[in-house]
């Protein structure tokens, strides 16, 4: 039987990683809350949750109930389950738990030990709350499997040109004005924050700070808290990017699939 991973978190970087171990022949299953947050949900497994299913490149996520998991794994499909407290390890036997909700914070411990657990980026100290570390820091290190020790801490800034994240001036629900993969100037209304219904307040607008494509915006109705990351804008201005995974996930995704195997965790390829 082809090995089984738990992979906690549906957002881009988990995606990637459940992409590269699907193809790399592992079965895996996406764990993620009622209502995810993720921002680019063109590349986020997440987004099966709202939509019932979504394809990554191609590879089909559906969403599914946790005592449908076995199913919806026969037919080659990822399941994505609603299990914020990764209760799905007392009922399936998995081989291994990635954690890729990039929390950036030491995380509670699982339901019960597991014989392999991956933790990504800041929060993370292999042999303290995990057995191995993938770095997620842009740069020379990323990718990396640590054995020992942490991952560089958050540093609270965002990588690359600050302007490109789009954030939540208020709290309150989301009204889009474009959508993921549009271009946009600089400038131009991309969304909006209403302000809760019994507050008499004008919405919030959120512009661009430059021009580019929208490649990632959180949809319509999401609620939202202040300074909550809603979108991105990629000064790349290829709408293409907004429906690949991109080299950043894919880069952490091969040091799980190293730690995996350094294991000796080993899939069936072609699977």
């Amino acid at each position: 039987m082809t090995e089984l991973v738990l992979i906690r978190g549906g957002g881009d970087l988990a995606s990637g990683v459940a992409l590269r171990l699907r193809r790399s022949g592992y079965r895996v299953v996406v764990a993620e809350l009622p209502e995810p947050l993720a921002v680019r949900r063109t590349v986020a497994f997440a987004e099966a949750l709202r939509l019932g299913e979504i394809r990554i490149e191609d590879r089909l996520g559906r969403r599914t109930e946790l005592h449908q998991v076995q199913g919806v794994l026969r037919r080659g499909e990822v399941p994505v389950v609603i299990d914020p407290g990764a209760e799905l390890v007392l009922r399936e036997d998995f081989a291994a738990v990635v954690d890729a909700r990039m929390l950036k914070v030491p995380p509670s411990p699982l339901p019960r030990t597991v014989p392999f657990l991956v933790g990504l980026g800041p929060g993370f100290a292999a042999g303290l709350n995990c057995d191995a570390v993938v770095e997620t820091k842009r740069g020379h290190m990323m990718g990396r499997v640590y054995w020992t020790g942490p991952a560089d801490a958050d540093s609270g800034i965002p990588e690359g040109d600050g302007r490109r994240v789009l954030r939540a001036p208020a709290s309150g629900t989301l009204r889009p004005h474009t959508e993921i993969g549009a271009h946009v100037a600089d400038g131009q209304l991309i969304a909006e924050v209403l302000p809760p219904a019994e507050t008499p307040a004008a919405p919030h607008e959120i512009r661009g700070a430059m021009a580019g494509v929208v490649r990632g915006l959180l949809p319509e109705g999401a609620a939202v808290q202040a300074g909550l990351k809603i979108g991105d804008i990629d000064p790349r201005d290829d709408p293409r990017f907004c429906f690949l995974v991109s080299d950043k996930a894919l880069a952490v995704a091969g040091g799980v699939l190293e730690a995996l195997l350094s294991r000796g965790i080993r899939a069936r390829p072609g699977l």
